[in-house]
């Protein structure tokens, strides 16, 4: 079974940057279309955006062209760039399938100071 595990979160000010990792060991990752999820306090957790096995990326609207995602099928794992970042953006981030197919990992918290 897949595991996965985020990192690379950490407290930002507005207008900074982070990148985001995450690591997947187990069958399945290579042929596997993959999502990056958030959940902010109070909220359900929602869909980031998602990248196929061949690089062939979808975003949600709010991320408004300052998230990129990349996979490196090789190393098993997934990125999510975040540039000029904002309090609202606030959560904890995580991986898994585009289905949530796989055990959710931890997550890494990103926190944007204003």
């Amino acid at each position: 079974q897949v595991q996965l595990v985020e990192s690379g979160g950490g407290l930002v000010q507005a207008g900074g940057s982070l990148r985001l990792s995450c690591a997947a060991s187990g069958v399945g990752f290579s042929w596997t279309i993959m999502g990056w999820y958030r959940q902010a306090p109070g909220k359900q957790r929602e869909m980031v955006g998602t990248i196929s096995p061949g690089g062939i990326t979808n975003y949600a609207d709010y991320v408004k062209g300052r998230f990129t995602i990349s996979r490196d099928n090789a190393k098993r794992t997934v990125y999510l760039q975040m540039n000029s970042l904002e309090p609202e953006v606030t959560a904890v981030y995580y991986c898994n399938s585009n289905q949530g197919t796989w055990p959710w990992g931890q997550g890494t918290q990103v926190t944007v100071s204003s």
